[in-house]
């Protein structure tokens, strides 16, 4: 069982010990601190945060914790219930939030949980504010409201539809052509928020909806992470019912991947590609991605004569390099869409409305759609990670290993090939090594994967 404290959140598994996992205490104790940052940076008299949740089963447990504990603080809080990512970062805007904390722990299976928190834009924290929550959690430094200043607790239940219109007036979001374009889409929504919303969505635009896995109840049927391997039932029930494609979303609905009509992936890094080829044929511009992604979006980008450049992994750092470069869309290749004219996040919604739009204006299939861009394989594998491990000193060795190829080290250690590379980094939500590799078949990308972690297996060694 794990409790991990990043700059990104607190994240960790129900149950077991205090400080060790995700347990009540846990949650108060991170709430508090944020409630007391958020009073830092604000000054102000009142304050309000808003707070949803993915449908895991501890979901509902987390929020009460997190929302009692505001009003606590003298905070009022926008109780959304049920929701997505995206959803609860357009809401903060939208209500004049000071900040908002989504309980989700995105893929990970459901005995996990977490805090994920916003500021008052709706965005991500930086890591600056971030660690300003970690040292007051360090310092024990939480202040909180007497009897007549406690805060309230008030209920929207509005914001999926809220969300759904502010998709559908986005202008280059062709209502009209999708209609007549009569699609059948199955949706898998891994039995939580994304069950609702992309649903609700997708009847908003005519589309007939099969659905499977849709109801939120936290029991996740299958690895919630949109990998191939976890996704045979969805691939079946597009074939059987004849469907033009299938959509997968995690959890927490910011990881958009498609199913094309003969049950294969699309490919979740294609996702971003193929919403940034529609988004830049009618407004040329800049685009950004994190550097585990696809060389493809250089590609598609380069076509259309923008420029690309890659971040250090993290939607954060993906947000600060898309401001800093004024794109017009980017995201990560985990099938994350960021469409700056709605919001600056990790968006399926927006990115289901795009797919479609592109897919009515070509009028071809979307396996035809997938054969129109650069094809390039990727693998994505991960080293589970040991007390004894020495990730630095493994990530040192690798550097100095292959010190005459391009070398990218923002983040992790990334090697540039000329024909492939391979990217190395500690995740920030899980205990591991992610391995991943591009090539330009799936043969090659699989045989450096396993090459680099034999590689680094004899280094753990020495």
């Amino acid at each position: 069982m794990t409790l991990i404290k990043s700059i990104s959140g607190i994240r960790g598994t129900i149950g077991g010990h205090v400080g060790d996992n995700l347990t009540p205490i846990d949650a108060v104790k991170f709430a508090a601190a944020y409630g007391t940052w958020i009073k830092q940076q604000r000054q102000k008299e009142n304050y309000k945060v808003v707070v949803g949740r993915d449908a895991r089963i501890s979901g509902k447990m987390i929020q009460n914790l997190v929302m009692n504990t505001l009003i606590g603080q003298g905070i009022n809080v926008v109780n959304v219930g049920l929701s997505t990512t995206p959803t609860v970062e357009v809401a903060v805007p939208m209500e004049h939030a000071d900040g908002g904390i989504i309980l989700t722990a995105s893929h990970n299976p459901k005995q996990w949980n977490a805090l994920k928190l916003l500021n008052d834009k709706g965005e991500f924290l930086d890591g600056d504010d971030g660690a300003k929550i970690l040292d007051i959690v360090k310092g024990d430094t939480m202040v909180f409201a007497d009897v007549d200043n406690l805060g309230k607790i008030t209920k929207n239940d509005a914001y999926f539809d809220l969300h759904i219109i502010e998709v559908l007036d986005l202008p280059l979001v062709n209502v009209k052509s999708i209609e007549e374009s009569k699609f059948k889409v199955v949706v898998d929504g891994v039995n939580s928020s994304g069950g609702i919303a992309i649903p609700l969505l997708l009847e908003r635009l005519g589309v007939h909806v099969v659905k499977l896995y849709c109801e939120p109840n936290g029991h996740f049927p299958h690895n919630p992470e949109p990998l191939k391997e976890h996704l045979t039932d969805i691939s079946n029930k597009v074939v059987k019912e004849r469907a033009d494609f299938g959509i997968v979303v995690d959890p927490d609905v910011d990881r958009l991947a498609f199913i094309d009509e003969n049950g294969d992936m699309f490919g979740e890094e294609y996702t971003l590609v193929a919403c940034a080829d529609y988004v830049l044929s009618r407004t040329p511009g800049n685009t950004v991605s994190n550097m585990s992604s696809t060389r493809a979006l250089r590609d598609v980008t380069e076509k259309y004569g923008g420029k690309y450049e890659a971040s250090a992994v993290g939607e954060v750092n993906v947000v600060k390099l898309m401001k800093k470069n004024n794109v017009v869309i980017g995201g990560e290749g985990n099938g994350g869409i960021i469409y700056p004219e709605l919001h600056y996040g990790r968006d399926a919604l927006v990115g289901v409305a795009l797919f479609l739009s592109l897919l009515a204006d070509k009028k071809m299939t979307v396996s035809q759609l997938r054969k129109t861009y650069p094809s390039y394989f990727m693998s994505k594998k991960k080293i589970e990670l040991t007390p004894d491990l020495d990730v630095d000193k493994v990530l040192n060795a690798v550097e100095e290993h292959y010190r005459n190829e391009k070398l990218t080290t923002i983040d992790g250690v990334k090697i540039d090939f000329a024909e492939s590379w391979v990217h190395l980094r500690k995740s920030n939500t899980e205990p591991i090594i992610r391995v991943y590799t591009e090539a330009k078949t799936q043969g090659e990308a699989d045989t450096l994967a396993k090459r680099i972690i034999a590689e680094i297996t004899e280094i753990a060694k020495l």
